[in-house]
């Protein structure tokens, strides 16, 4: 009786979303073109609403509409002139059997862009329909209980994906195993929240058992390490989802510019022997490897000329400094073997500006407590891959033997004339790329966006706060902050949400989807 009455009282959110639901469904019939604009072969025009069956028998002038979920061929006219439009395929989805849930049909013609005007025209003229509005399909999808905020997301991204790995990704969080994670923490903290307030309202009439806060304080704490083992996984899924950021550094005319243009497969850069030719930073997204990959060309790292090339500069240290990986280009004519090269790299990053010394005071601080000389401490070059560009211009066979053979992980030898070397270089960088992204396929699915991740953090600062009220022995407090957290992964699913949170999730649809 009890858990029966707390789901109900967590439920009362759902009315914002219930009245948004009515106010969208009493709005008509929508249409709209669902297969993209310009000149195709063919052009599908998706209808969705109660007057959707009207707007079928009056298209195809037939007396009864056509058996569901099957394509039938057949001519469609305009109601009004009975002219007829074109020749096409026409399917039925009465609700609540269809996408959006309610009654669907798609228009499936020739893509001319007469022949998708002539449709429109048609529909037009028949009282209840109107043109859909950017995502107003998946919208009604949602408040029809069709699809959840993250299975929302996950196809926004699938119609975005522009890689392999992107694709797996969306079409898993698509296919609703982001929300089987989130509905099942969401489901246990009901439960936990349900037990805490019986405590409350029953523990005086002993009609409840007396470990019960034992067993929420056991199952919250469960949920708490869950919760941030999946915070904790270095923006794979967020970095797949937009791109890992690839920064290309080093001093002039060593071969960034050309780098670039290798990699993006035209030339994207102007490459000049005129050292600082590059001033701003140069972008291209490409796909390596199936993977999202935003390559940055930087300015090259010297003492600045002019004012406009000192901008440049700080720009590129900038960028290089919040770059997921950094590639750094060496004219290896100009390279001596004086240190090995994990020392060498951590002294150019100093030089470059991409990282900084210690201060004086904590070198002297280093220096008192330790009866060791100072050394700059070693910088973590998990991000760091080197590049030593022009070897057609030296022995390449001499400066492999030089390079130690534990760190040729680290470096790749390459020449931007011949291309030698390039290939290695793309499979070094594909497998630093797949190390920050992960397999999409693999183990929990990821946490894709910075809403989700904003919403759990919060989450967890709740169910911690959980525990300080019950060392304090507040429970009326405690049971308070199991619903906050109930509330924001409710806020990530759509469960528990407010018109604001819902149009953010659609601004970036489409029309027709």
């Amino acid at each position: 009786m009890f858990f029966t009455k707390f789901v109900l009282k967590t439920r009362l959110s759902f009315s914002v979303i219930r009245s948004i639901s009515n106010s969208v469904l009493n709005q008509g019939t929508i249409y709209s073109l669902s297969s993209g604009h310009g000149k195709c072969g063919v052009a599908v025009i998706r209808v969705s609403g109660p007057q959707t069956s009207n707007a079928v028998q009056k298209l195809s002038q037939a007396k009864s509409l056509p058996v569901p979920r099957k394509s039938h061929l057949m001519k469609f006219y305009n109601p009004v002139s009975l002219e007829a439009i074109d020749k096409g395929l026409l399917l039925w989805f009465p609700g609540p059997r269809s996408f959006t849930g309610e009654d669907c049909a798609e228009f499936q013609v020739h893509g001319g862009p007469a022949v998708v005007m002539a449709m429109y025209e048609a529909l037009s003229t028949i009282q209840g329909l109107r043109t859909a509005e950017a995502g107003e399909f998946t919208k009604r999808a949602f408040m029809n209980n069709k699809l959840d905020l993250t299975e929302v997301d996950g196809l926004a991204d699938l119609i975005h994906a522009e890689t392999e790995a992107q694709r797996k990704q969306a079409l898993r969080q698509m296919d609703g195993d982001l929300s089987r994670l989130y509905m099942n923490w969401r489901k246990r903290l009901i439960k936990c929240a349900a037990n805490v307030e019986a405590y409350i309202d029953f523990s005086e009439e002993e009609n409840i058992e007396h470990d019960v806060i034992d067993n929420v304080n056991e199952e919250t704490s469960k949920l708490c390490g869950e919760i941030e083992s999946h915070l904790e996984d270095n923006r794979r899924g967020q970095r797949l989802r937009s791109g890992v950021n690839v920064a290309i550094i080093g001093q002039p005319n060593v071969g960034k510019s050309s780098l670039l243009n290798i990699l993006c497969q035209r030339p994207a850069a102007i490459v000049s022997p005129i050292a600082g030719t590059t001033r701003d930073i140069v972008e291209s997204a490409v796909n390596i490897g199936g993977y999202p990959v935003l390559l940055s060309d930087t300015a090259g790292l010297r003492i600045g000329q002019d004012e406009i090339e000192k901008e440049g500069i700080r720009r590129a240290i900038q960028r290089a400094q919040q770059a997921d990986i950094k590639v750094i280009v060496l004219d290896v004519t100009k390279f001596q073997f004086k240190k090995d090269l994990k020392t060498f790299i951590n002294q150019h990053l100093l030089e470059l500006g991409i990282t900084e010394r210690c201060s004086e005071s904590v070198q002297s601080d280093i220096k008192y407590n330790s009866n060791t000389p100072y050394a700059e401490p070693e910088i973590d070059l998990s991000d760091v891959l080197v590049v030593f560009n022009k070897i057609d211009l030296i022995n390449h066979e001499y400066m492999i033997k030089e390079l130690s053979n534990n760190m040729l992980d680290l470096s790749v030898q390459v020449s931007c004339v011949t291309e030698d070397g390039v290939e290695q270089f793309l499979e070094k960088l594909t497998n630093r790329i797949k190390n920050l992204c992960g397999n999409p396929l693999a183990g929990n699915p990821s946490l894709t966006q910075a809403r989700y991740r904003s919403h759990l953090h919060k989450c967890i600062q709740f169910l911690h706060s959980y525990f300080i009220q019950i060392k304090q022995q507040d429970i009326v407090l405690a049971a308070h902050q199991l619903h906050l957290a109930l509330r924001e992964i409710g806020k990530i699913t759509g469960k528990i949400s407010s018109e604001d949170i819902i149009d953010v999730v659609f601004r970036d649809f489409c029309i027709g989807k």
